[in-house]
């Protein structure tokens, strides 16, 4: 009888000392917020240098006491955070700024964005595909394939970087 009571003890003063520093939260489904990328590997080189905060997402469901995220498609990650990770965003934040959408080019009714920048290069299932920075976009975490037709019109960019990097085999 007394281990029983001493684990119940100890267990009340744990919860206690967990919920000491959390924080009560509740997100309107369909709300914006932006997403801590604490646990989240993206493409730059350093972490000091990333994001804190990726881009804004909508909170689609709460599931327990975390939130489902409606993310892009190039996040190749589970889509439910905890609420710790998540912060609501403001409206009207600044009043005077507008924030700019990304334009891409239209071109035979799709659109075509440009490449600023390849970053890296990798054999996939004996393809070439590439790493891409496009103009006013730097979060895109997909590879694209070297024979599909987002390098189609930058060949200078893709010699460029193979020859800056000409010690990497191909």
């Amino acid at each position: 009888m007394f281990a029983r009571e001493s684990l119940v003890k100890t267990r009340e003063q744990m919860i206690q000392q967990v919920n000491k520093h959390r924080k009560e939260v509740d997100y309107e489904i369909e709300s914006k917020m932006f997403l801590n990328e604490q646990n989240i590997i993206t493409a730059k080189s350093f972490k000091k240098l990333d994001d804190k905060m990726l881009d804004l997402f909508i909170n689609l469901d709460l599931v327990n006491s975390s939130y489902k995220l409606k993310l892009s498609e190039t996040m190749h990650v589970h889509d439910v955070f905890h609420s710790d990770l998540l912060h609501l965003i403001v409206n009207d934040f600044l009043p005077d700024q507008k924030n700019e959408s990304l334009e891409s080019i239209v071109i035979n009714d799709e659109d075509e964005w440009k490449i600023d920048n390849i970053l890296n290069f990798r054999q996939y299932r004996r393809r070439l595909q590439y790493k891409v920075k496009w103009n006013d976009n730097d979060n895109d975490l997909n590879w694209y394939n070297a024979d599909d037709d987002e390098f189609m019109n930058t060949q200078k960019i893709v010699d460029d970087f193979h020859i800056q990097y000409s010690n990497k085999s191909r």
